[in-house]
């Protein structure tokens, strides 16, 4: 007799299925890992060039991928800059008047032509690329400027070693301008000293300026100078806010990835520009009406025959004749009213000096 396979069929079914599910699970992620972007997303920010030396006038293309979706990056290039070290010096060392700037896709990706200009460092360069806003990335390329000066790099030393030795103050006043909105100025001082073994060569500090909650921009100062191993320095860096600026302030002074120094700044209301827009706000209403009721006397309708004369106006001889005349005429007038008036006669007319009539009784 044959065998029945029947019961085997759902043990096997039993085994199978739970694989099955598993598989199914896992093919989203699989579509997910294979996606292009989000292998972009996990690399690092990577930057290629097209030439790697070109002279000054040449053009090369920079192409980049690994970087965020929609970033506004800046393309220079660099001198005094290797890729291990970074751009040494800040941005002080690169061709700032001749970079580009370019926005990536949705891949984080982007290509763009940058023209070739030498540095006002020499040589080793790079071509850094840096982000603008937001979370900070950066990438360097090696690139040789073909007839640019080479020298070495500078020992690495002092980097991080320098540390404030005195209390940090704001000095300056504001001027009059600043009364009126004009940007408010003052000068970050410090001492600081090297605690370091090699001597610092015009360290490039990053001065930042924060409002509120909002986080501090930062903008780099160089400061000229040495400061030997065991030294001190007294540092001097500008600090200027935006035109119109009034509130409290926190100036903070960087040096690499610390924090030095912070300094809070409480600066007045521009109660200068107040009062211009309150001025404004009363002189133009005010000279507006009187264009105004000038253009309606002008335009508006006048009743019939009603009209304005103007007498002319006699020189002052003819004047000062005419009043004479007029005296004359007046003297005659009355001289000829008095002679004809019939109840007085020479004789019979009163007078002061003659005596008076004594009564009857009165000696």
């Amino acid at each position: 007799m044959t065998r029945q396979p029947g019961p085997e069929a759902p043990r096997t079914l039993r085994r199978v299925l739970p694989a099955l599910l598993m598989l199914l699970a896992l093919l989203p992620a699989l579509f997910v890992l294979s996606a292009p972007g989000a292998r972009a997303a996990d690399g690092d920010p990577a930057v290629s060039l097209s030439k790697k030396e070109a002279g000054e006038g040449g053009e090369i293309t920079v192409s980049g991928s690994g970087w965020r979706p929609d970033a506004l990056l800046m393309l220079l290039i660099c001198g005094q800059s290797t890729p291990e070290r970074g751009v040494i010096g800040g941005t002080n060392s690169c061709a700032n008047a001749d970079g580009r700037a370019v926005t990536t896709d949705r891949k984080g990706a982007f290509s763009k032509r940058l023209p070739v200009t030498e540095p006002p460092k020499p040589c080793p360069c790079v071509v850094h690329v840096a982000t603008v806003t937001g979370e900070e990335a950066l990438a360097d390329a090696v690139f040789t400027v073909a007839g640019h000066p080479a020298a070495d790099l500078p020992r690495p030393g002092g980097d991080g070693k320098l540390a404030v030795l005195a209390t940090t103050r704001l000095e300056g006043d504001s001027s009059l301008l600043t009364w009126f909105g004009a940007p408010p100025a003052r000068r970050l001082v410090l001492t600081v000293g090297n605690l370091g073994s090699d001597p610092v060569e015009d360290p490039v500090f990053e001065v930042g300026t924060a409002h509120g909650v909002y986080a501090p921009q930062w903008e780099e100062r160089q400061w000229r100078g040495t400061v030997a191993p065991g030294g001190k320095a007294r540092i001097e860096l500008p600090v200027e806010l935006s035109a119109g600026a009034h509130g409290d302030y926190q100036v903070s002074l960087r040096y690499g990835d610390k924090v030095l120094a912070e300094q809070p700044w409480g600066v007045g209301r521009p109660w200068g520009v107040t009062l211009f827009w309150v001025l404004l706000c009363l002189v133009v209403p005010a000279a507006v009406f009187r264009i105004g009721m000038a253009v309606v006397d002008k335009v508006r309708p006048r009743p019939a025959g009603a009209h304005r004369l103007r007498r002319p106006t006699a020189a002052p001889a003819v004047i000062a004749r005419t009043k004479t005349k007029t005296n004359a005429n007046t003297a005659t007038a009355t001289n000829a009213t008095t002679a004809v008036l019939p109840w007085f006669t020479p004789d019979s007319a009163p007078s002061e000096n003659r005596p008076r009539p004594t009564t009857k009784g009165q000696a």
